[in-house]
């Protein structure tokens, strides 16, 4: 691992850009018929939003958890509210979440 010198971290702090992460978690309905066509539909959103720019980085989270996923926004906390409260799994009550500021590294990527 490399080591970064003080000067080098303080040269790549403040080029960090504000996001927003949404934890989502299992809603009251989530075990009801009609989840899996809705968290379909919620997949096919996230594609659209991914397509957008607007969805950075999209993790389902497969395990015994209640946390089914986390998404990183490139946008405000505000408008990442709006964007989930549209959201068909949020609708129905098969999802619940969580928003919160962040900061990260323009560029990183999933490798």
């Amino acid at each position: 691992m490399k080591h970064f010198s003080d000067d080098e971290m303080k040269s790549l702090l403040p080029t960090t850009k504000t996001y927003s992460v949404a934890i989502l978690k299992a809603g009251p309905n989530y075990d009801s018929p009609e989840a899996a066509q809705i968290i379909w539909e919620h997949g096919r959103r996230n594609f659209g939003l991914r397509a957008e720019g607007v969805l950075q980085v999209v993790l389902p989270v497969a395990d015994s958890s209640d946390v089914c996923g986390i998404g990183v926004f490139d946008c405000s906390v505000e408008e990442t509210v709006a964007i989930m409260d549209g959201d068909p799994g949020v609708a129905a009550g098969v999802f619940v979440y969580d928003v919160h500021p962040c900061r990260g590294f323009p560029g990183d990527h999933l490798r």
